[in-house]
C-alpha cells in the first residue's frame, strides 16, 4: 500500500473533526465559488447545492475571476466570494481573493492552511486538520473542502455520511480492478451537483493514472460523445435519485454498445449502493472515486505518490 492508498482509507477520522465545526454563512449576496484544478471542480458541486438550497450562486475558476469577474456576473463587486484552495498558496487563487477584496467583495476562504496566503488575505477564514500524509494528488482535502462548502450553505453533515463513504468506496474496491482491467477510455457522468463531482473523478483518475478521460453530464452524453463508446470504454455513472429513470436508460445503451458501466447508486454491470440524499451525494462518494484512480494506476504500473508533470502547489511566476 502506498502512500495515497493510506491516505485515501484513513481520511475518515478527519471528517470527524470537521463535522460540525463551521457554521452557516448568513448572507444574501451573490456566492461564488472560486478554485482552479480540483478545487473548481469542487465549486461547480458547492454551487450547484447552493442554489438548490435557495441561495444564487455561481463557479469560476480562480483565474477568470481574478481577470474578467464582469464576464460573469454584473454584481462582483458586491458578491460574497469563497475561494477553494487546499495548499492556500494556488496563485490564481489567492490572485482572485485579493482582486474581489479590493473591489469591496467578501472573500471567505477554505483552506486547510491556517497560516497560508489565501487565509491572510480573506475577511473569513473556514479550515480544517488534513492528512498529514496527503501529496500531491488531493484526496482527503478534496473531501473536508466539500464538507465545509456544504457546511458554509446551511446543510448539515450527519456523522452516518461516514459510514455511508467508506461503505461505498470498500463495495467499489471490491469489483476492482478486474472490471476496469483492459478499459482505456473513462467516461465519468453525473448531472446537477454531481456533475463537478464527475469531473473530479474523470481529474482524479486521469493525473494518477494518465488515462484521458471525459465527464458529461449524463444525457448530453448521447450527442455527439457517445460516438467514441466501444469494448475499450468503462464509463461511472453517478446516479442522481431524481434522474435515475433516465440515467437507467442511457446505461443500458452504453452497455450495448460495448462499455462497462460502475452503477454508483443505480444499475452497472459493478453496482455500489447509495443510501444517502442528493443532498450528500457530492461528499460521500468522493473517497470511492479516489479508490478507483488509485487502482487504475496500479493496473498500469503507475505510482501516485509522484505523478508526472504535477506538483503540490501550482504558483506561476
Amino acid at each position: 500500500m502506498n502512500t495515497t492508498e493510506k491516505v485515501i482509507f484513513e481520511q475518515f477520522p478527519y471528517w470527524e473533526k470537521a463535522i460540525g465545526s463551521n457554521p452557516a454563512v448568513d448572507d444574501a449576496a451573490l456566492l461564488v465559488f472560486v478554485g482552479c484544478g480540483t478545487s473548481y471542480n469542487l465549486a461547480l458541486s458547492l454551487a450547484a447545492y447552493a442554489n438548490m438550497a435557495g441561495r444564487k450562486a455561481i463557479a469560476v475558476p480562480g483565474a477568470e475571476w481574478q481577470n474578467r469577474p464582469q464576464a460573469f456576473s454584473p454584481d462582483w463587486k458586491t458578491a460574497h466570494v469563497f475561494a477553494l484552495s487546499r495548499s492556500g498558496e494556488t496563485s490564481e487563487t489567492v490572485a482572485a481573493a485579493k482582486a474581489s477584496r479590493a473591489a469591496g467583495a467578501h472573500v471567505t476562504a477554505i483552506t486547510v492552511e491556517p497560516e497560508s496566503a489565501l487565509a491572510k488575505n480573506c475577511d473569513r477564514l473556514i479550515t480544517a486538520e488534513t492528512h498529514r500524509d496527503e501529496g500531491i494528488v488531493m484526496t482527503v482535502s478534496a473531501s473536508l473542502i466539500v464538507l465545509l462548502g456544504l457546511q458554509a450553505i446551511g446543510r448539515d453533515i450527519p456523522a452516518s455520511a461516514i459510514a455511508t463513504a467508506r461503505h461505498m468506496m470498500e463495495t467499489l474496491d471490491a469489483a476492482l480492478p478486474e472490471i476496469i482491467a483492459e478499459r482505456s477510455h473513462f467516461v465519468f457522468l453525473g448531472g446537477g451537483p454531481l456533475f463537478g463531482i464527475a469531473l473530479e473523478g474523470a481529474l482524479k483518475l486521469m493525473e494518477m493514472s494518465q488515462i484521458i478521460t471525459q465527464a458529461f453530464h449524463p444525457l448530453e452524453y448521447r450527442h455527439g460523445p457517445i460516438s467514441l463508446v466501444d469494448e475499450q470504454t468503462a464509463v461511472i455513472m453517478l446516479y442522481s435519485s431524481d434522474q435515475k429513470p433516465a440515467e437507467t436508460t442511457l446505461v443500458d445503451e452504453l452497455k450495448a454498445k460495448g462499455a462497462v458501466v460502475i452503477g454508483i447508486g443505480g444499475p452497472g454491470d459493478a453496482e455500489v449502493s447509495a443510501e444517502f440524499d442528493l443532498s450528500l451525494a457530492g461528499l460521500v462518494v468522493l473517497p470511492a472515486l479516489q479508490l478507483l484512480g488509485e487502482r487504475a494506476a496500479q493496473l498500469r504500473g503507475i505510482d501516485t505518490v509522484t505523478p508526472r508533470h504535477l506538483t503540490k502547489v501550482v504558483k506561476l511566476a
